[in-house]
């Protein structure tokens, strides 16, 4: 028996649930999870699981046909997503993906991870994933990417993430996977965003400190969030030790939104996200 993940977004307007649900009964599944939620400004977001063998194309055509004009439609087999990681130096947020990958934590498949060093090979191929280290140095920044989507070709993924990847990614990179990038970012956005977060931290002194993860768009550190953690500080900690506390909490918020991502819980509504 198959499982399905029905993602739908579209105009609010009286009778959706009812109109969504019989299409899905009539066409032989059975629902075993919902969620649904209208926004502020008028949009209806609905999240179904369902079991059953039918024909999705058909399924989809009904919906388009009886849902308002501008409707989303996503039909997804519920199954691991094929992913590719990047990475440059830091180890924690690599580390701890991979961990999960090898004990079946992660809902993904990590089909390799991309870096513009060589530091964390030796790490990488403990777990016998491929390792593409793809130097930036001597090369402008098109040059690069290019080289990075050339061996992206090889493996298709159906969406990238940024272990601490710290190089920024042009809007024309970014175009190839849009909204399926996200990103780490070692602070509670929007505050201190770009380099050296907690000695900004450190400096304006203040109480907690952070990480945010998000879809990455054409904006620095300002795609769509998440989900955020936060830890507390005082006055005794020097930049240095938030930054260790910081290290822990991106670990989490990052294997927390991945969660979320992979089991086809978020939706992107202008620069917002909707979480089921």
């Amino acid at each position: 028996m198959d499982n399905h993940i029905l993602l739908i977004d579209c105009p609010d307007r009286k009778g959706l649930v009812h109109t969504i649900t019989g299409a899905v009964s009539s066409h032989g599944l059975n629902i075993v999870e919902t969620d649904e939620f209208v926004s502020a400004d008028g949009f209806f977001f609905m999240r179904i699981e369902c079991t059953g063998t039918t024909d999705t194309l058909s399924l989809e055509d009904e919906l388009r046909r009886d849902l308002p004009a501008g409707t989303n439609i996503r039909l997804n087999p519920k199954k691991h997503k094929d992913i590719v990681v990047f990475a440059t130096k830091e180890h924690h947020c690599l580390g701890d993906l991979l961990i999960r990958y090898a004990f079946d934590e992660l809902n993904a498949n990590i089909l390799a991870v991309v870096s513009n060093y060589n530091d964390l090979q030796p790490l990488v191929s403990k777990f016998g994933i491929p390792f593409h280290f793809i130097s930036h140095e001597g090369r402008s920044r098109e040059e690069h990417e290019q080289a990075i989507l050339r061996a992206l070709e090889i493996y298709r993924p159906e969406a990238l993430v940024l272990a601490k990847y710290m190089r920024i990614l042009s809007p024309e990179f970014v175009a190839h996977y849009p909204n399926h990038i996200v990103n780490i970012h070692h602070s509670f956005l929007p505050a201190f965003i770009g380099a050296n977060p907690y000695k900004q931290a450190f400096e304006r002194g203040v109480k907690i400190i952070g990480a945010t993860a998000h879809i990455v768009n054409n904006n620095l550190d300002e795609g769509p969030i998440i989900y955020q953690g936060v830890v507390r500080t005082d006055h005794r900690h020097s930049a240095k030790e938030m930054a260790v506390a910081g290290r822990e909490v991106e670990r989490d918020v990052l294997a927390q939104a991945l969660k979320l991502v992979f089991q086809d819980r978020v939706f992107i509504h202008r620069n917002k996200t909707i979480i089921f």
